[in-house]
């Protein structure tokens, strides 16, 4: 099994690794404990993510915290200027891991602002009146924001998942020393509840997960792929999605899960072999291919239960 090394958008799991600093695991193991790999969603019948029905950042943030043996202060809400004023006392004791925040209005990266920005977490170092300096993990070490297009950024108008804007994370503490194996195999059990398929939390009409997410994907595809759902799978979907499930199956295979590693591994070549296709419209093959992908997400669920 090779293991993938490069750049990917890992924007909360390289901006949590950067608060743990050199207590932190691999980003592999960080991002399997968040439980990203272990399913897929179409939301409302209609935005596909490689990730699980119902999942978001803050739950794999909140979960993978938890198991390596941290806990943080998180908090959020809000005038702009209370939250500017939290941020500042937060930055006085250190980094604070900052987000979601619209990518499209962190106006030092090329192209913007634009309003399909999507999702995105950073680490902040410094915030007055007057300015931002931050590490973004998309590339841009000690990049700088003017406060008042920080805070544009920060609250997040288009971001679904969270309840409040200006979402904060700081005063991260190690109350117990967890290696990654141990944490991994903690873990198990939860990767296992979001592959069965989880009820508890709140999805828009409509939505799918897992096999139903992607056999109904594919007919879509087939149908020709619309634009906004080529954009989203070509230039994040695909490539998040395979590098997770590449990660969770060296992951499983550290754990000495042979059998269940190769089914993810499996489940990353088949998803990363439809970037070809869907970048140059041939609809069909990437169809064909997601509905070779679909099934062997019970068979992933499947072979983790047998683990425990």
């Amino acid at each position: 099994m090779r293991a993938y090394v490069g750049s990917g958008p890992y924007c909360y799991t390289n901006s949590l690794a950067m608060m743990l600093g050199g207590a932190s695991p691999s980003t592999a193991v960080i991002e399997t404990l968040t439980g990203s790999p272990f399913g897929a969603q179409l939301i409302a019948g209609s935005l596909p993510l490689f990730d699980p029905y119902g999942w978001d950042p803050e739950v794999g943030l909140d979960a993978a915290i938890a198991l390596l043996g941290w806990t943080c202060e998180r908090s959020d809400g809000g005038t702009p200027a209370e939250a500017l004023e939290r941020l500042r006392t937060a930055c006085s004791r250190g980094p604070v891991l900052v987000g979601p925040v619209d990518m499209g209005l962190l106006l030092y990266q090329p192209g913007t602002p634009h309003s399909d920005g999507g999702d995105h977490y950073v680490v902040v170092l410094s915030a007055d009146q007057n300015g931002v300096e931050l590490h973004d993990p998309h590339g841009h070490p000690y990049a700088t924001l003017p406060t008042q297009a920080f805070l544009s950024a920060w609250e997040a108008k288009g971001v679904s998942y969270i309840d409040a804007p200006f979402v904060l994370r700081t005063a991260f503490v190690r109350h117990r020393r967890v290696t990654p194996i141990d944490a991994l195999r903690q873990s198990l059990p939860g990767a296992r509840r979001w592959l069965a398929g989880r009820d508890d939390l709140p999805m828009p009409p409509g939505s799918l997960g897992g096999a139903a997410a992607v056999e109904t994907l594919a007919d879509i595809v087939a149908q020709g792929t619309p634009p906004a759902t080529r954009t989203l799978l070509t230039a994040f979907g695909v490539r998040v999605g395979a590098r997770r499930l590449n990660d969770a199956a060296a992951c499983l295979e550290e754990l000495g899960l042979s059998h269940t590693a190769s089914i993810a591994q499996s489940q990353a070549r088949i998803l990363g072999s439809l970037q070809y296709p869907l970048v140059h419209g041939d609809d069909q093959t990437a169809a064909e291919r997601l509905r070779h992908l679909a099934p062997t997400y019970p068979q992933l669920g499947a072979a983790l239960g047998s683990t425990f």
